[in-house]
């Protein structure tokens, strides 16, 4: 079977063992839907560019170093990455709103403005945390969707495509995942506003 063929893990396991063009074969395969991903929160094609360079800088120093744990789906992994790094270079910048932020995901409202205290920061910094340990208390199918959703910018029909199922499915998987995080904000009485 040629490489290309091959299911993202497996190239993974191939490029780990030293063979090169299996990650050339994983980035070809991504880098649309990673550039536009990182495309669409700065607006900004030379930038995007270097963010996409560094996100495959750190995804190979990861997976030769031997840190990449295969929870999860690679492509998952390495948007969290392009993600981190946009939030990254928004902080350096001081920047204060993230271009074309959806009405669905209400959870980050980051900086509001630049006048924010260290306070607000720190207190800003503890809801983000808050609310990715709870993601963690959801079944793994709600994590999934979740994270799809609100960390990688997936459109439901992009989700139901890639965990092969119905659209119906993948919205009602978001619907028991935002219910079940209501429900333990409640039970912990955990507050996701300043």
């Amino acid at each position: 079977m040629e490489l290309s063929q091959l299911p993202d893990a497996t190239l993974v396991q191939h490029y780990r063992r030293g063979n090169e063009y299996a990650l050339e074969v994983l980035i070809k395969r991504h880098q649309a839907k990673i550039f536009g991903f990182i495309f669409s929160k700065l607006d900004d094609v030379e930038l995007t560019n270097d963010i996409f360079q560094d996100t495959f800088i750190k995804v190979i120093n990861t997976l030769k170093t031997g840190k990449y744990n295969e929870e999860g789906k690679f492509i998952s992994w390495v948007m969290r990455i392009a993600h981190n790094l946009i939030m990254d270079h928004y902080r350096r910048e001081k920047r204060t709103v993230i271009h074309n932020d959806t009405e669905q995901t209400p959870f980050f409202s980051f900086l509001k403005d630049d006048s924010d205290t260290v306070e607000e920061l720190l207190i800003q910094n503890q809801i983000t945390e808050d609310l990715q340990q709870l993601i963690l208390e959801l079944p793994e199918d709600q994590q999934e969707v979740i994270r799809m959703r609100l960390y990688q910018d997936l459109s439901f029909k992009e989700i139901a495509e890639a965990t092969d199922v119905s659209i119906n499915t993948a919205l009602g998987r978001m619907r028991y995942a935002i219910i079940n995080l209501r429900r333990m904000l409640e039970k912990k009485q955990i507050s996701l506003s300043i």
